[in-house]
């Protein structure tokens, strides 16, 4: 059994794939060709925004969005605890300062009540300016942005929406990526939307901004890349990646409702026997993960074996809090009063199981059934 079965997705629209890819090479317009153009126009389109920007990673698109809005030393960006490296380490980076936020028990994103403590503790007890929020869509369901937004508002701060495992969901009729002042994902190979390599992408309905971050991509570039006005970066998204992602494109939204299915398929049976994922209503969910919890660090192990054994493959999403990497140490204020229980006890008790448009209901059988036996030979 795959965890992300990019085999299968490829042999069944191998054909297509091909032909894009051998288009592309026949051309040898390797860099800057006119399907990165095409598909950040159809992107645009799909997510509902202005502009689409693509570049090399979903790192990248963090770390340019903080440089497009001049974001360094002596501000505070505030960061989910639950989430990936990434969504953190590009806040140092630019010299700015991470504050870590925790999340909420049962979505696993960033807490709202959090966030504003978070924020006043910043502003009573250090020099530190607030400037920015960076909100994950973490497994796929979108962040609760009616309730982030009225913070950003009422703090003045920008907010900045880590769609690089959601892409493909949606809060109503609006979809990931646009609900961030900029929102970013990533076309890593296993994200709901991957390509065969790295890229990512950045989306915003600011055309100055959209502008800036054309140049910042390209060294700084100004009327062409041998004028450069900026420091900037070397981050493109190279044009087989851009044609492979226009064929994923076509079956896309197939593939979104083939994840919804097995994603209900699990929940039905397993909702008695662990912590199944909590989709908000009114939300969609990339199903980038589906993500159990376990009642304790010792039965997760319990669990991983027994899957194991059948020859089904698992994931630990994420093992350590942001606040606890090492690489962070330092950075933090120590007078800041800030806790992280649900961060805690979520590493210690999650586990991810196989999750993919092509998973078979026999294969679902032998996953759930062995989470099942196991949890009851314990009990």
């Amino acid at each position: 059994m795959e965890f992300r079965d990019l085999k299968k997705q490829y042999q069944l629209h191998k054909e297509e794939i091909d032909a894009a890819i051998g288009t592309v090479c026949k051309e040898a317009n390797f860099i800057s060709g006119m399907q990165v153009k095409e598909v950040e126009k159809k992107l645009a389109e799909y997510v509902g925004v202005k502009e689409c920007i693509s570049c090399g990673n979903g790192t990248d698109a963090l770390q340019l969005a903080l440089m497009a809005w001049n974001i360094g030393k002596g501000d505070a960006v505030f960061v989910p605890d639950f989430t990936f490296f990434s969504s953190g380490e590009v806040v140092p980076l630019l010299g700015a300062t991470p504050i870590f936020v925790d999340v909420d028990e049962e979505t696993y994103n960033i807490s709202a009540s959090s966030l504003e403590h978070a924020i006043e503790q910043v502003l009573r007890f250090t020099d530190l300016k607030p400037k920015a929020v960076v909100a994950v869509d973490l497994f796929g369901q979108p962040a609760e942005f009616g309730k982030i937004k009225e913070l950003t508002q009422k703090y003045h701060l920008l907010l900045l929406e880590d769609g690089a495992q959601g892409f493909g969901g949606m809060i109503g009729e609006k979809r990931n990526c646009s609900f961030g002042d900029i929102s970013t994902t990533s076309f890593f190979p296993a994200k709901p939307l991957g390509c065969y390599g790295d890229g990512g992408a950045i989306f915003t309905d600011n055309e100055e901004w959209a502008g800036l971050l054309r140049s910042l991509c390209v060294h700084g570039k100004g009327t062409d890349k041998y004028d450069n006005v900026r420091i900037g970066m070397n981050s493109r998204l190279d044009t087989l990646q851009a044609s492979v992602l226009l064929q994923k494109l076509l079956f896309f939204e197939e593939e979104m409702e083939a994840c919804q299915c097995v994603a209900d398929a699990y929940t039905h049976r397993l909702a008695e026997y662990v912590k199944t994922p909590k989709v908000l209503e009114g939300m969609r969910s990339g199903w980038a993960q589906y993500t159990i919890r376990l009642s304790s660090l010792k039965q997760r192990e319990e669990v991983m074996k027994a899957l194991k054994e059948k020859g089904i493959p698992t994931a630990i999403y994420y093992k350590k809090p942001m606040h606890m990497q090492q690489a962070f140490q330092g950075m933090i204020p120590c007078n800041l009063q800030l806790t992280y229980a649900n961060t805690e006890e979520i590493c210690n008790t999650c586990l991810s199981l196989p999750m993919h448009a092509y998973l078979e209901e026999k294969e679902i059988d032998v996953a759930c059934n062995a989470i099942k036996r196991t949890i009851l030979e314990e009990n």
